[in-house]
């Protein structure tokens, strides 16, 4: 495909999700009416496809709609490159660029960061300083981290694997586990460091959630809020911690078994009426849902979804999850609390009006990594009862 025919394709599936459809959908669907398309026409539409929705008022703004067509056409004159060499109305291009389609001025630091105008308030309350920094950051790729696994190897070995087939990476400062790709990440999933364990994908911010937690021989975790299991199997990795994962929903902890088989890590996973049989952790970790604010490189279509209501919903769930996690921590032990979001809202907010009702605990231990410094964006407090 030419470029100017990725573009058109990427317009297609624009309007297809900007209609209602969810973005790996509306590309699944694309990809599955084109065959023709080879598997680096597929990457580079997928590129033009997210670039726009983490940019979508911006380019909408520069582009003269919030349209497919104007977004793409935004992304052009942002990336400073002439419309008119791929908007050239050729066979399988996007229409010529009219008249009536220019560009405006930005009304607001909202409009030209990419924050919705309700949030802004809050984004900025939150970050001070940082806020123009971190609305920055989410405009643009993330970048691929990898997580080695230190129960099969340590990191000279898995930089050396990778290097075998073809990626190259470098530590990352945030956490010791961490490695960043710096080329060949579209091989990761087909090489064999990631096939045989020695690695697995992880944020670096992610994995510094884990670090931080003061893990020691014979200690019993809980992963409260699993998911797919990512912090599960950092904490596994730890020689002589035994780890048990829990979901409200444990169809997102279908993949785990074979992650840790993989992984070379015992997990048990324990559903909702077996916690209290297999309490107390010496330390349990909610990771708790969250607007996913610190992460929304990965995945934009959030930023848009989220409104005032969901977020105020959310507040009530995070606070819920820690007063029912809290019962399941031992004498001694701790409640670790974590969101990859930049709100204070989620974040700080929550911790204090735990305390706040429950004066017998106490936060030993606080800490952010901004989404401005590479990694997503995340927060983590413990407590423990006094």
């Amino acid at each position: 495909m030419t470029p100017a025919a990725r573009v058109q394709a990427a317009i297609e599936v624009l309007d297809d999700i900007l209609g209602g459809v969810p973005a790996e959908k509306a590309l699944t669907g694309w990809a599955r009416r084109s065959r023709f398309a080879g598997s680096g026409d597929r990457a580079a539409i997928r590129d033009h496809v997210f670039g726009a929705l983490r940019c979508r008022r911006s380019f909408a703004v520069l582009g003269g709609s919030e349209t497919g067509r104007g977004l793409m056409l935004g992304g052009v004159r942002a990336a400073r490159k002439d419309p008119d060499q791929l908007f050239t109305g050729a066979r399988h291009a996007p229409a010529p660029v009219a008249p009536s389609e220019i560009a405006r001025d930005f009304v607001s630091a909202a409009e030209r960061l990419d924050i919705p105008d309700w949030l802004w308030p809050e984004f900025n309350r939150s970050l001070g300083a940082e806020t123009e920094q971190a609305a920055m950051a989410l405009q643009a790729r993330a970048p691929v981290f990898l997580r080695v696994n230190l129960a099969r190897c340590d990191l000279p070995t898995a930089i050396r694997e990778l290097e075998r087939d073809g990626i190259a990476v470098q530590p990352n400062a945030q956490c010791e586990t961490a490695l960043e790709v710096t080329e060949g990440a579209r091989k990761v999933a087909q090489s064999q460091a990631y096939a045989t364990g020695l690695v697995e994908l992880q944020d670096a911010a992610s994995q510094a959630v884990t670090g931080l937690l003061d893990l020691r021989p014979g200690m019993r975790v809980l992963d409260y809020c699993a998911g797919g299991g990512g912090k599960a199997l950092a904490m596994a990795a730890h020689s002589g911690v035994e780890v048990f994962a829990h979901d409200a929903s444990p169809d997102r902890m279908r993949d785990l078994p074979a992650r840790a088989d993989r992984a070379g890590v015992c997990i048990t996973r324990v559903s909702s009426a077996q916690l209290a049989e297999n309490a107390p952790y010496d330390l349990v970790l909610t990771d708790v849902p969250c607007s996913g604010s610190g992460s929304w490189r990965r995945a934009p279509a959030g930023k848009w979804a989220l409104d005032a209501d969901r977020l105020e919903a959310l507040g009530v769930t995070q606070l819920d999850i820690l007063r029912a996690a809290a019962p399941l921590v031992a004498k001694g032990g701790t409640l670790a609390y974590a969101t990859c979001s930049v709100l204070d809202v989620e974040n700080r907010q929550v911790v204090d009006r735990f305390l706040s009702a429950n004066p017998d605990w106490q936060m030993t231990v606080q800490k952010s990594w901004p989404v401005s410094h590479g990694g997503d964006g995340f927060y983590s407090a413990h407590l423990t009862k006094a």
